[in-house]
């Protein structure tokens, strides 16, 4: 490979997840041959969106307003805050369509080891708003992970404090799913959380 434009190029993609050094030079390659009018509206996408897109002011997910559409939308349930790790998390639950409350994305999760605290996910940003006269009831929506799960335990117990009923997604066996191919920690959570 030669050329610092397009070393530049290969080095940008590498920053996405999942995304290692061959992916990108793939990626940088197919888009420079066989797709330049895609190269030239991805440059473009992402350059509008970087300067565009921000974090709602009430729940912190992604949005061109100060508040977001759903965090507008007179028909959602302001009594039910539901907390999501990430803006893809919040996306998710939407995608379900299951859930008519309000969100609230934390950014992140707890990880000690890496130095990430409650102060740095916006824990205080979230007591206030779980705190403001409308929500009554708070549903930790985090991954089931050992971070996700000191970060519910944490925010469980601050937002208990304060009088608030909190609520955890259940785990259990996914639909569709035999018995045999379930890992035997969702097995041992689904039995415990039966109903």
């Amino acid at each position: 490979m030669s050329g610092k434009s397009l070393q530049a190029l290969t080095d940008a993609l590498k920053r996405l997840p999942g995304v290692g050094m061959r992916s990108a030079q793939r990626m940088a390659h197919h888009l420079l041959q066989h797709d330049r009018a895609g190269a030239t509206l991805l440059a473009r996408a992402l350059d509008a969106a970087v300067e565009r897109v921000g974090h709602c002011e009430r729940c912190h997910a992604f949005t061109e307003e100060r508040v977001c559409s759903l965090c507008s939308d007179p028909a959602r349930d302001a009594a039910v805050l539901c907390v999501v790790e990430t803006p893809a998390d919040q996306s998710a639950m939407e995608r379900s369509g299951s859930y008519r409350g309000l969100y609230f994305v934390l950014q992140g999760r707890l990880s000690p080891l890496d130095g990430v605290g409650i102060e740095s996910i916006g824990a205080q940003a979230l007591l206030l708003r779980a705190c403001d006269g409308q929500v009554g009831e708070v549903i930790l929506a985090l991954g089931f992970t050992a971070e996700g799960e000191v970060t519910a335990h944490a925010l469980s117990e601050a937002l208990k404090h304060r009088g608030l009923k909190v609520t955890r997604l259940a785990r259990g066996v996914p639909v569709g799913s035999d018995i045999e191919f379930v890992d035997l920690g969702t097995i041992a959570h689904a039995l415990a959380d039966r109903r």
